[in-house]
């Protein structure tokens, strides 16, 4: 038997806007909004050396972080990883958490969050001052 793709599964970086509120390039390239996917989002991020993300936690998902190129720090509930090429990182639901580029090159990293939180408002809750407080949270879509 073969099953018909009827929706957007493949999703470009470029094609999607780089959100930059709480640092970085952010895209999310796999989400509600862009394909129509029901259990989560997820994308890439660019850290430029000395760049970070914002602390912040998800009250109702997990992260996954792949590191591709690029020495990075996380800082989880005060705890601080070292991670580098090829290193895979696990944000348990409710942890704080700040990345950061401690390296001499620009960091790239791929993401997932999982289960999606009950509406988009409610996923991200800032700890922190965000870098680009103009900018609007990223549009990841799903139930409002």
């Amino acid at each position: 038997m073969t099953t018909e793709i009827t929706r957007t599964v493949r999703v470009h970086a470029d094609d999607v806007e780089a959100n930059t509120r709480r640092g970085g390039d952010i895209r999310t390239t796999l989400s509600p909004k862009t394909t129509g996917c029901t259990s989560g989002f997820g994308g890439v991020l660019s850290l430029e050396p000395g760049e970070h993300v914002t602390e912040h936690y998800h009250p109702y998902s997990e992260e996954f972080l792949h590191v591709v190129t690029g020495r990075l720090e996380m800082t989880m509930d005060g705890q601080v990883v070292q991670l580098g090429p090829g290193d895979s990182l696990l944000v348990p639901i409710g942890v704080r958490h700040r990345l950061v580029n401690t390296g001499t090159e620009s960091a790239h990293a791929a993401f997932h969050l999982s289960p999606l939180a009950p509406r988009p408002d409610l996923g991200h809750v800032d700890t922190e001052k965000v870098a680009r407080p103009e900018q609007p949270n990223p549009s990841v879509g799903g139930a409002s």
